[in-house]
C-alpha cells in the first residue's frame, strides 16, 4: 500500500475506533463533537477532497465550534486536504500542539504471549471501565461521554485486563479490529506496576488476540514526547508511518 493510501486507511480505522457523539461530513471534512472529551474526538478530520473555499469552510467550521464554546481543532496529517490547509491555518491564527506519531507493525513475526492472569471482553465491560478511568484519572463528566462513545464502536473489540496474582489489575488496554488492522488505545499501566513489564505483557496480549481473529498489521499512535512509550513500542518491533498534529484555535 502507498504512503497516501496508508495515511487514509490508518485515518480513517481511527475515526471508526473512537466513535464521536455527534458527527457531521462537509466538503470532504469529518466533523466530530464529543462534549469536549479528547481532541481527538473533538475536532475536523479533513482527509477527503475539498471543493469549496478554504477560509470560508474554516469560518464556517469555527462557528459550528464556537457556538458550542468549544476550540476549533483540525486533526492534521501529511495528506490533509487541500495540500495548503496547514499554512491557511497557521496563518488564521491556528497553533500547532500534540504532534503525534502513527507507527504500525506487521504481525506475521510476532510471538504467542503468556496470557496468565489476563482477562478479556468483547464489549464494553462495567469492571474494565471502572477500572480505565480509575488508572486515568477520568472525572465522572468525561466518564459519561467516554462510556457512550466506547459503547458506540462498531468493529470487533477486545477490552483487556492484565492483574498480579493477588487480582490487582497493573494494566488495562483496548483493541479495536478491522479490516485485518488491529488498533491499540487506551493503554495504561498502575503507577505502582510501571517499569515492570506490564505494558509490553498487555500489549503482546492485545496483538496476539488480533493475530487470532485475523489481523495482519497493528497500529497505533503515541505523543511524541512520550518517550517510554516510543521506547517501547521500538523495542517491539513498531515503525512510524507518518506524524499527526493539531491545528487550535480558541475563540476570542
Amino acid at each position: 500500500m502507498d504512503h497516501s493510501k496508508l495515511i487514509q486507511k490508518i485515518e480513517e480505522l481511527s475515526l471508526n475506533a473512537l466513535p464521536a457523539i455527534q458527527t457531521q461530513i462537509y466538503d470532504g471534512w469529518v466533523i466530530r463533537f464529543a462534549d469536549g472529551y479528547t481532541k481527538r474526538a473533538n475536532s475536523i478530520t479533513p482527509i477527503y477532497t475539498s471543493n469549496e473555499n478554504v477560509k470560508k469552510k474554516i469560518l464556517n467550521c469555527e462557528q459550528l465550534y464556537f457556538a458550542k464554546n468549544d476550540k476549533a481543532v483540525y486533526k492534521m496529517t501529511p495528506q490533509a486536504k487541500p495540500i495548503n490547509l496547514d499554512r491557511v491555518l497557521e496563518e488564521s491564527g491556528y497553533v500547532l500542539k500534540g504532534t503525534t506519531s502513527v507507527q504500525v507493525l506487521n504481525l506475521a513475526e510476532t510471538e504467542s504471549p503468556n496470557e496468565t492472569n489476563v482477562i478479556k471482553y468483547d464489549h464494553l465491560h462495567d469492571d474494565w471501565f471502572h477500572d480505565f478511568c480509575l488508572l486515568s484519572n477520568i472525572n465522572d463528566h468525561d466518564q459519561t461521554i467516554l462510556k457512550k462513545m466506547l459503547g458506540n464502536i462498531i468493529p470487533q473489540t477486545c477490552f483487556m485486563l492484565l492483574t498480579d496474582e493477588g487480582g490487582t489489575v497493573t494494566a488495562c488496554g483496548l483493541g479495536v479490529l478491522e479490516d485485518k488492522y488491529i488498533g491499540l488505545y487506551n493503554i495504561i499501566t498502575h503507577e505502582n506496576f510501571r517499569n515492570q513489564g506490564n505494558g509490553a505483557i498487555l500489549i503482546r496480549n492485545l496483538l496476539h488476540w488480533g493475530k487470532e481473529n485475523g489481523a495482519k498489521n497493528a497500529y497505533l499512535q503515541v505523543i511524541e514526547t512520550n518517550e517510554p512509550a516510543l521506547c517501547l513500542y521500538g523495542k517491539m518491533g513498531f515503525e512510524e508511518k507518518y506524524k499527526y498534529w493539531y491545528r487550535i484555535k480558541t475563540k476570542e
